[in-house]
């Protein structure tokens, strides 16, 4: 609970000197200034922001009632409880509907009292939180949007970079290749989407394709990720929100589904969304209507949906934490990426991505050695296309002409990963299928393992590492019944 300061107002001096001694005995730590008049008080408001104030309602001059008006345009966020007289009802009525959060009747009853003080001091801490995390949001949303614009304006002055959106498929063949056929067949349609692989694999960049080869390409593109936004934000931002509708909602916002109207809404992560959520995006596949927090009518939406997740939705499904009707609706064409390490396009990336950091860094760095491509190669990428890029433009940074070994940021392919428990093998008989599963399950629970081991049990050190969000890496450990107590103690 916070502890900054109350401020009591009254024109009965025994009151003022009476009230600050109770509050510092049960108050601990609080601050308690007082004003013996509404005027007086509009005073100290101007120069401080208080936590709560207590007010009488009869004062000479300016009474309560206009002092809570005054305090409710200056201060709307700040609490404030009124101090009344017994068969003062009309008053009390008048107050509460002027904005009051608690009254007190005289003679005043110590405990009721605290309690009311301490229900209003939660009421603003509540309050902070929530404009905190409006304006982290706020930022976040704002870093990334000029983090694709810059990226965007990167793309389009560099000219070694292809115009096709799906470039960056270029050298691939088999399951790459099928990728790009796929994208081709559903973007004119009118399917949702739902892209799935694992993080770094480059969902978004699919998305964005089948967007682009549409008839919507000259609509917005509207991205969302689902795992970087609180739970407890996550409807007024997809959904906006009407003036008045909670505390700090000022003025009506529209959402990201009517932001993206006409175009395409890229649900990214969407395995992160709570379920009450869920219940709300079926309703807007089905009937393409939203309901705007505080609203009273629904509001059309007319978008294309394509979502992604990083785990496997039908596991979810069957785990309880995704609903079965929304994984149905945004299943209507599904599209699987590989993870790198089963790609064949490795190097073709690679080299495009050195090509690509040599001009945006103005490094001379041309080529990879024979034995950087090994490493290349033989390293497992947990990161994905994402981790291969970032390696790359590091080691533009570090070499002068060819890239060595030495300037891949790597872990060393005979490095021993730190691991008690190795995941099972396929058992003899398995299927290809079967036997990629168990590989793929293998892989990610030891690069995991190494990460935590570098981190000594670090989860959120662990999950910038692997180049995954928080959540991803909690749902992976569960999975692989990875435990992050034994690295700090190892």
């Amino acid at each position: 609970m916070s502890q900054g300061g109350v401020l009591i107002v009254d024109d009965d001096l025994a009151l003022l000197q009476a009230l600050p001694q109770v509050l510092r005995l049960q108050l601990g730590g609080v601050t308690v200034e007082t004003a013996d008049s509404a005027m007086a008080a509009l005073d100290r408001i101007a120069a401080r922001d208080y936590d709560a104030i207590v007010a009488d309602i009869k004062m000479p001059g300016m009474d309560g009632l206009e002092l809570l008006t005054e305090i409710r345009t200056r201060r709307p966020d700040t609490p404030t409880l009124m101090i009344t007289g017994h068969g003062e009802n009309d008053l009390v009525v008048g107050a509460l509907r002027g904005g009051a959060c608690d009254f007190i009747h005289k003679p005043i009853d110590r405990e009721y009292f605290i309690a009311a003080l301490h229900r209003a001091l939660a009421t603003r801490d509540a309050r902070r939180r929530v404009k905190e995390q409006q304006l982290a949001l706020e930022r976040h949303l704002s870093e990334l949007e000029a983090i694709v614009e810059e990226r965007a304006q990167g793309l389009r002055g560099r000219k070694e970079v292809s115009e096709s959106p799906l470039s960056w498929l270029m050298g691939s063949s088999g399951q790459m290749e099928q990728v790009a056929q796929q994208i081709k067949q559903v973007a004119d349609s009118p399917l949702t989407v739902l892209v799935e692989g694992e993080t770094g694999t480059g969902k978004e960049l699919v998305a964005r394709a089948i967007h682009h080869l549409s008839a919507r390409r000259d609509k917005p593109f509207v991205a969302v990720d689902c795992g970087a936004i609180p739970d407890t934000l996550i409807e007024s931002e997809l959904f906006g929100y009407e003036k008045g509708a909670f505390t700090g909602a000022h003025q009506r916002k529209e959402g990201q589904f009517q932001l993206a109207g006409g175009g395409t809404l890229f649900l990214d992560e969407v395995v992160n969304l709570p379920l009450p959520t869920q219940a709300k995006l079926l309703r807007a596949l089905q009937v393409r209507q939203v309901q705007p927090l505080g609203g009273t009518q629904p509001v059309s939406v007319q978008v294309r949906f394509i979502a992604a997740s990083n785990v496997p939705l039908e596991r979810e499904v069957r785990a309880g934490r995704f609903r079965q009707d929304v994984y149905y609706r945004l299943n209507e064409f599904a599209i699987t990426l590989p993870p790198l390490r089963e790609r064949d396009n490795i190097l073709h990336l690679a080299n495009a991505f050195l090509a690509e950091a040599s001009a945006e860094l103005d490094r001379p760095c041309r080529k990879l050695s024979a034995a950087a491509t090994q490493v290349l190669l033989r390293y497992p990428w947990p990161g994905n296309v994402r981790e291969l890029r970032n390696v790359i433009r590091r080691a533009s940074l570090l070499a002068s002409d060819v890239v060595e070994p030495e300037h891949l940021a790597v872990l060393p392919i005979d490095t021993p990963l730190a691991t008690d428990h190795p995941q099972e093998p396929a058992p003899a008989g398995s299927s290809l299928k079967e036997l990629a599963q168990a590989a793929t399950a293998d892989a990610e629970g030891r690069a995991i393992r190494t990460a935590l081991q570098a981190t000594r049990g670090n989860k959120s050190e662990a999950a910038r590492l692997l180049r995954v969000d928080y959540k991803t890496l909690h749902l992976k450990m569960k999975q692989y019944g990875i435990s992050a107590g034994q690295f700090r103690r190892s």
